[in-house]
């Protein structure tokens, strides 16, 4: 049994959509996978349309049960998702296992433990990390042959690799276990001259720990969270399948390397020496793509987010909201919504020569409005905002609070 955690303390980078879809194409692979939810929060419970007021008993009390009466097993609390995919969900009661542990014998080691019951069930277990460092971290980390870490393509996910490097190195040195450590680009938007620089500068730093497979930045995974699905069951013929359908196979190919106590198999000490002396000097580079020095103490995060927000996306400044797309290749980008009455035509984009960014301002009242990119005569939802709406034709509109 292949175990792999991924795990990032930044929030946004993608790590429940990788899990979830990681575990699901797995499965779709024809391989016995199990994904184990160990964030409190739930999001693969909720991603994958699994009733919360129907969840019994969950990761929670199979990691309790060591030190209470309870009689809990893995496989008392798996929910099945689709052929060969089961999930172990987790739920709130999570985030109290550290105090409730902090005096027990090897707690750090109960996942590993409730694993092993099932190792005969599984092919591969992916794990689901809560993104901040405590026992459940620690559990996941015992648990694993591998880890992944998910990397946006963007400054502050940079700031938050560099930061996951220096966690895992303290880590390192209390799990005592051979690790092997992945990076997977995540969210990559080709359109994006930053992406580009930063994907570029993630290969040449990081050759022997990056991952080949990129998973794009794709609407579809976001419909597929949102609609209670995998990419697998949600939309085969997407981009986000195919992106994901590789990555697993990418690990598939992997089998034979993935003894996790392999003679010669480098610890995560060294591992992390490799590949950390080049952290601080890719985020100089990286903040340099958007004119910022990250040693510089005059930099702050709302002016350098500022900055970031320059190349795409939709922001409210004073009475203005401003919009910001970037479609090097297209002559004409419009804009349409509740705001000008649905018509592109009075509402173009101005094209800035030198990056192909597309941008209007725009005075627009206090409401809740729905509108949508018109690229060279194609209808299309903002590709930087998160927000959207099901529209009447089956499609999605993008959102807009104007406060």
């Amino acid at each position: 049994m292949r175990c792999i955690s991924i795990i990032n303390q930044k929030g946004g980078c993608g790590k429940t959509t990788v899990a979830t879809n990681l575990a699901a194409s797995l499965a779709y692979q024809g391989r016995r996978t199990l994904l184990v939810d160990m964030d409190p929060q739930s999001h693969c419970a909720v991603g994958l349309a699994v009733p919360e007021e129907q969840i019994e008993r969950n990761i929670y009390d199979v990691l309790i049960s060591a030190y209470n009466d309870n009689t809990s097993s893995m496989k008392d609390i798996t929910w099945q998702i689709s052929q060969n995919f089961d999930l172990a969900p987790s739920g709130i009661e999570l985030a109290a296992l550290d105090p409730q542990l902090a005096d027990k014998e090897h707690r750090e080691d109960q996942l590993r433990n409730v694993l092993e019951e099932v190792q005969d069930l599984y092919e591969y277990v992916v794990i689901d990390c809560p993104p901040s460092v405590g026992i459940l971290t620690f559990n996941a980390l015992r648990a694993a042959d591998e880890v992944i870490i998910p990397v946006e393509t963007g400054y502050f996910a940079l700031h938050g690799l560099a930061r996951q490097l220096d966690t895992l190195a303290v880590l390192e040195q209390q799990c005592r276990q051979n690790i092997k450590i992945k990076i997977v680009a995540s969210m990559y938007d080709v359109r994006t001259k930053l992406a580009r620089e930063v994907l570029s500068e993630l290969r040449k730093n990081y050759t022997s720990h990056l991952l080949q497979t990129v998973i794009n930045f794709n609407t579809k995974l976001k419909e597929a969270s949102s609609f209670g699905q995998a990419i697998t069951e949600y939309d085969p013929s997407s981009k986000g399948m195919r992106d994901f359908l590789a990555l697993a196979q990418e690990l598939i190919a992997q089998e034979s390397l993935a003894e996790p106590h392999a003679t010669g198999v480098k610890n995560v000490h060294q591992q992390l020496r490799e590949i950390s002396r080049t952290a601080n000097e890719l985020l100089e580079e990286s903040a340099q793509l958007i004119g910022t020095n990250p040693t510089s103490p005059e930099m702050e995060k709302a002016t350098l987010q500022e900055k970031i927000d320059n190349f795409y996306g939709v922001r409210q400044q004073q009475d203005k909201v401003i919009f910001a797309a970037l479609y090097p290749k297209a002559e004409l980008v419009q804009i349409a919504g509740d705001f000008n009455g649905w018509q592109p035509e009075h509402t173009s984009l101005s094209r800035s020569q030198d990056n192909g960014r597309w941008t209007v301002d725009m005075e627009i009242p206090k409401g809740h409005y729905r509108y949508r990119y018109v690229v060279d005569g194609r209808w299309q939802q903002d590709p930087y905002n998160e927000r959207i709406e099901a529209n009447e034709f089956g499609e999605f509109n993008s959102v807009l609070e104007v406060v």
